[in-house]
């Protein structure tokens, strides 16, 4: 704690002593905590799965509209036609028991451990749902960009797998083949660029769906959720075979260099799974060669999302697994960004990797509620507040908010309540959450530890409406920078209004 108001408290902001008085007033009263932090800017969203961020009452509404089946045995979305046990989703619409039944086996709303883990139920959510996808992925994205405006979120990095199914059927055929260079070349040859191509059309559809449903090119109708700006980490699924993890590697790459709207890469699917577990090593390697290839693709991997548990998935656990995962996907496959990273203290001189991961800028994404409701980790046994001592930038995100039942402010009025965060901290968590985003364009501040702008801007109040000359030429040249401005703009708003 001492460590991070240090760090905090070298970028002062304007009346944060009055506004840290209000923060103390209400910490205790999650009500009024929740109203006083609603409005405070949040800078980014950077780890949040598109599929998981959709709330299930949206995903039976468009089942019901669609035309899609119930499974009454297994509580799942099916294709029609609806026979045997399934009966068509607009039967829950007029059944409360069966809908409440499905709200609760598609996200963790009124979940409680029995013969079923938080780990397991979580993760059985997604295949319940995914029928409801298909044809509502722009209707999903204006969900997404709008609870982010609701949150005051200024940038949201969405993991989306698009293109992912065609390229491990692409995978498939050509057949695993050890030597990389020798397989990313049949890969190419087979055609990957084409499912790359395909994607990118297919963005531009669901962009315009969603930026319909906003009404974002009518002024008088316009929703709030056309002003986050947005962009996507290409979402690598890890619990197949090696060839067509691969192929999903090569495809995901290939389209952060053709369509700018892809920023990053990240790989997804249970850290325990059987098959995570066992390729582990062999996937970062894939990251390497590729990185090698292209090392201005920026990757944010899930790493040290484990623990050693006693019932379902987590079973599969060893002490062993817990020893490098985090290592690996810095030093091995490059990355910039971790999410989760909350077995840090099990990993090998983890006193080292902290300290190798804070001169190195490598952020970490904390999410508090989904860490407590997958691996029942929170409070002191989360080493959130030991990233912190040892300097290792860290922002805090949402994962899986739709099946979580929680959004951006929630995660914030947790901090607050379970560390007893200050007000300068959650500044600096809200500026750490967008300076460290993969949005390309030079970073605002030239040290990201005391938030001190590049010597452009050295001069100006920043925020400011009216930049001077060098200023407003260099935001003109950064996308980054542009939003970071506008960040500080925000709080200096949100801290005038909050101060008496």
């Amino acid at each position: 704690m001492l460590a991070l108001g240090a760090v905090a408290g070298c970028a002062p902001t304007r009346d944060a002593e009055e506004i840290g008085h209000r923060l103390d007033a209400v910490r205790t009263d999650k009500v009024k905590l929740e109203a006083f932090l609603r409005p405070f800017p949040k800078g980014a969203d950077l780890h949040n799965h598109l599929s998981g961020a959709i709330y299930a009452e949206s995903f039976l509404k468009w089942a019901a509209a669609d035309g899609l089946c119930i499974d009454r045995r297994h509580l799942a979305l099916t294709e029609p036609p609806c026979r045997n046990e399934m009966v068509p989703a607009t039967t829950a619409l007029d059944d409360r028991n069966l809908y409440d039944a499905l709200v609760t086996a598609f996200s963790m709303h009124d979940f409680l451990p029995d013969d079923e883990t938080g780990h397991d139920h979580f993760f059985a959510t997604f295949d319940k749902f995914a029928p409801a996808e298909a044809a509502r992925e722009g209707d999903m994205l204006a969900e997404a960009l709008q609870r982010a405006a609701s949150d005051h979120v200024v940038y949201l990095e969405l993991m989306w797998s698009p293109g992912m199914p065609e390229a491990r059927k692409l995978g498939k055929k050509v057949g695993w083949d050890r030597d990389f260079a020798r397989l990313y070349k049949k890969l190419m040859a087979a055609g990957i660029d084409k499912i790359v191509a395909e994607v990118k059309e297919n963005m531009n559809l669901r962009e315009a769906r969603a930026h319909d449903i906003l009404h974002c090119a009518e002024p008088a109708q316009r929703q709030p959720g056309c002003d986050v700006t947005v962009r996507y980490l290409a979402q690598v699924i890890r619990v197949f075979p090696p060839v067509q993890v691969f192929a999903q590697d090569v495809f995901a790459f290939r389209l952060v260099k053709a369509d700018p709207r892809f920023v990053g890469i990240n790989i997804v699917g249970p850290e325990d799974d059987p098959i995570s577990l066992r390729d582990y090593s062999l996937h970062m390697r894939m990251f390497s060669y590729l990185h090698g290839l292209d090392p201005a693709v920026a990757l944010s991997l899930h790493a040290g999302e484990l623990i050693e548990g006693k019932r379902g998935g987590l079973r599969r656990v060893k002490p062993e697994d817990l020893r490098f995962h985090i290592r690996e996907a810095i030093d091995t496959a490059g990355a910039r960004r971790i999410g989760h990273g909350v077995d840090i203290m099990r990993e090998d001189d983890w006193k080292q990797l902290m300290a190798e991961m804070a001169a190195r800028h490598v952020l970490v994404e904390i999410n508090l509620t989904s860490n407590a409701q997958i691996l029942d980790i929170s409070g002191d046994a989360h080493p959130f507040m030991s990233y912190w001592d040892a300097g290792v930038p860290v922002a805090l995100s949402t994962d899986d908010e739709g099946v979580e039942r929680i959004d951006l402010t929630h995660e914030y009025v947790r901090a607050v309540q379970e560390y007893h965060l200050s007000f300068q901290q959650l500044v600096t968590l809200s500026r750490n959450a967008l300076a460290y985003g993969f949005i390309p364009g030079a970073n605002l501040w030239a040290d990201m530890k005391r938030f001190a702008p590049v010597k452009a801007c050295a001069n100006d109040e920043i925020g400011d409406g009216h930049p001077g000359t060098e200023c407003g030429n260099f935001l003109a040249s950064s996308e980054k920078a542009r939003l970071q401005w506008r960040l500080e703009a925000e709080l200096a708003k949100f801290e005038a209004a909050a101060a008496p």
